[in-house]
């Protein structure tokens, strides 16, 4: 089994969608970032590859057996074990995945770009693993809540977060489903709508309001996503957490 030694990661917990698990030069000063000791890399099919970091499903036995406490990572003088821990390529793609001890890919990270050279490297004369994996079981499914990836390309780090927040609240404002309100966000957000939005029922209006915003991200997506939030303390401090994270990043070029 090939080996990757003094490892630097940046985990994101719970994310199912790669697109949010940043690249190293989207990496924040206040990100908690973890030195490995050492961790397994295989090169797997790239079926097996995406369904590992798209999603959170059950990872195939045998390629949890094959990892089984091969991870190590160092606290100050002590060396712990992690049970199920990889770094995972196709040969064009890399992954680091952590289950912190379930069958699933709970914590996520990319490397480094001179580890990420060292993967490549190391793959070079290795064999392609096969592990029982059929990929015609599974389907990837995307919904407001987990967008396809069409939606956010070219997106910032920043801004996957607000479109984020921004579906959270939509999705809030369509459960609620009050024709009202549906009509008035969408007002707001295309005013030249204004004569005909009155002869619309809910569904067109829903429908002509995230047809609108789901493309891009731009200075209206963010005006709107900030109005919508507003009087919503969870959503407020998901907001405030990346206004924060934005601003320290804008100092931080202005010291350099």
């Amino acid at each position: 089994m090939l080996y990757l030694h003094d490892v630097w990661v940046n985990w994101f917990e719970g994310e199912e969608n790669a697109y949010n698990v940043p690249f190293f030069h989207e990496w924040r000063r206040q990100d908690k970032i973890e030195l490995l000791d050492q961790i397994p890399l295989l090169y797997i099919t790239k079926p097996l590859y995406d369904y590992i970091e798209n999603d959170m499903h059950d990872i195939p036995k045998q390629f949890l057996e094959v990892i089984y406490q091969q991870a190590y990572m160092r606290r100050g003088m002590e060396r712990k074990v992690l049970d199920y821990a990889c770094i995972i390529t196709d040969g064009t793609e890399i992954i680091a995945f952590d289950t912190i001890g379930y069958d699933i890919p709970i914590r996520k990270s990319r490397l480094i770009p001179r580890q990420e050279q060292m993967v490549y490297d190391m793959i070079k004369d290795a064999r392609q693993e096969n592990f029982q994996f059929d990929p015609k079981k599974y389907k990837k499914e995307y919904h407001m809540l987990s967008m396809h990836p069409q939606l956010v390309v070219g997106l910032t780090r920043r801004e996957k977060q607000l479109k984020q927040l921004l579906m959270m609240a939509l999705d809030q404002l369509r459960t609620t489903n009050n024709i009202e309100e549906l009509r008035y966000w969408l007002t707001e957000w295309d005013p030249k709508l204004y004569p005909s939005i009155r002869f619309m029922d809910e569904h067109r209006v829903w429908e002509k309001l995230y047809d609108g915003v789901k493309q891009g991200w731009s200075i209206a997506h963010e005006d709107l996503c900030q109005k919508l939030i507003k009087g919503q303390p969870f959503l407020e401090k998901l907001w405030e957490l990346e206004d924060v994270s934005n601003t320290s990043k804008r100092n931080q070029k202005i010291s350099e």
